[in-house]
């Protein structure tokens, strides 16, 4: 019995111009894949402008600071008793406060205060202003000077909207009647806010005076450690990837070095901050809560980023290069130096700059070393103190201000952001100008 062929089925005529089912299926798979991008790359930008307007609306009242107009007359006298007293602090701030009243009679402001309750509304930094400049200028005795001093931080906060009235209830130095008559000054023009310069250039205070910190010794500390980590960082750096790149034999030791090369850029950096304390201040003896200290720290964790940058900067460039060199009767040094290495600089510098504002933003190596425990209070006396004084950075600086109660040093802290944040986008903004200006064509 022989089978049975069962008849073919005709063909359908299927058009190119017609899109079948699984073709609508692929397309629809794209669009939602497309989607599915725009969607995370949305979901980022918006996470990253709220982060920017976070940062912006909290930070920027710390560049204005709220100031006291006080007209005082010199009296040499007043000044020598003042000297004389053992209490040299409270004798100048009987004199500011008693100038102040009279200043308040003189615009006609009535206040029931006494001469110390009304210089509540004063810093506790009016005092030994003062006296520096009575010291300082003893030829304007019997002048009456203008002097600027700095409200209290309660009083800056309100007129910054961050004290309320409320707030002020559990507050056991200012009152409602304190917040009045600062209105009533703010009206006459003797309470004023402006821009404050010595955010930006001043040193740090003690927590009974946040409205006289600044960042600006902290600013000076980071920039002694980045010169540590740019002399040391970038030749060791860039001399060990042009040899484990160019020179070094493919071996079992090499491949363990270059394993432990990208390990060591995993590591967290706290450990290099327990590495430190232990060999660089423990060890050798190094002064604790230095720049040196810390850029030599810096220094270990920013190597590997450096390394590895280079290494592949390195290997961009095509063997053509290497092989014409060599052809034309180049060395083996010579070829790498004045040909690969030129047309690998651009990624080196953009491998260095990036390396050096991540360390630049780091704070856990330097608790270990102890700087976040020292009060950045004076400007060092010159290059090689500015290495070896103990001083703070900007992330230890704004790390010690978010730990303080007072709300004045917490709004500080997203100001210290703001310059950091500053700072790194002028590193990358030279990075980009760097690649640009350097890079070659082959």
């Amino acid at each position: 019995m022989s089978d049975a062929i069962a008849p073919t089925p005709p063909a359908r005529a299927v058009s190119l111009h017609a899109t079948d089912a699984r073709t609508r299926r692929r397309n629809a798979a794209e669009k939602r894949f497309k989607a599915y991008g725009l969607t995370a790359i949305g979901i980022g930008l918006a996470f990253l402008a709220a982060l920017l307007f976070a940062i912006v609306s909290n930070g920027s009242a710390a560049f204005t600071q709220t100031f006291v107009e006080v007209p005082i007359t010199l009296d040499a006298e007043e000044i020598a008793a003042a000297e004389s007293s053992i209490v040299k602090t409270s004798k100048y701030r009987e004199i500011i406060h008693g100038a102040l009243l009279e200043q308040l009679a003189d615009a006609g402001i009535e206040t029931d205060m006494d001469a110390a309750e009304l210089g509540k509304i004063l810093s506790s930094s009016e005092a030994a202003e003062m006296r520096d400049f009575a010291l300082a200028n003893p030829e304007r005795m019997g002048e009456t000077v203008r002097f600027d001093f700095l409200a209290s931080s309660r009083v800056d906060g309100y007129l910054k909207g961050r004290v309320t009235r409320d707030a002020l209830a559990r507050d056991q130095n200012l009152d409602a009647a304190h917040l009045d008559l600062v209105d009533r000054l703010a009206e006459q023009g003797i309470v004023v806010k402006r821009f404050n310069w010595d955010f930006i250039l001043g040193a740090d205070a003690s927590d009974q005076r946040p409205e006289q910190a600044g960042i600006g010794v902290a600013m000076l500390g980071s920039f002694f450690m980045m010169l540590v980590v740019l002399a040391l960082a970038l030749p060791i750096g860039v001399a060990a990837s042009i040899y484990l790149e160019e020179f070094a034999p493919k071996n079992r030791i090499t491949d363990f070095i270059e394993v432990n090369i990208s390990n060591l850029a995993a590591v967290p950096s706290i450990v290099f901050g327990i590495l430190g304390l232990a060999v660089f201040i423990q060890f050798a003896g190094l002064p604790q809560s230095a720049p040196l200290v810390g850029g030599l720290v810096l220094t270990l964790m920013t190597l590997p980023t450096i390394i590895i940058s280079t290494r592949a900067a390195l290997a961009a460039v095509p063997p053509s290069i290497r092989a014409a060199a060599l052809g034309v009767g180049a060395s083996k040094m010579q070829s790498v130096f004045h040909h690969v290495l030129p047309l690998a600089m651009p990624g080196i510098l953009t491998g260095t700059i990036i390396g050096l504002a991540q360390a630049l933003g780091e704070t856990a190596p330097l608790l270990l070393i102890g700087m976040v425990g020292f009060i950045a209070s004076n400007y060092p006396d010159g290059v090689v103190s500015g290495f070896t004084d103990p001083n703070s950075a900007m992330p230890a600086q704004i790390y010690e201000w978010a730990k303080r109660a007072d709300p004045a040093f917490y709004e500080r802290a997203w100001g210290g952001i703001i310059i950091l944040l500053l700072f790194l986008m002028t590193m990358n903004f030279i990075a980009i100008l760097l690649r640009r200006r350097f890079e070659r064509r082959w």
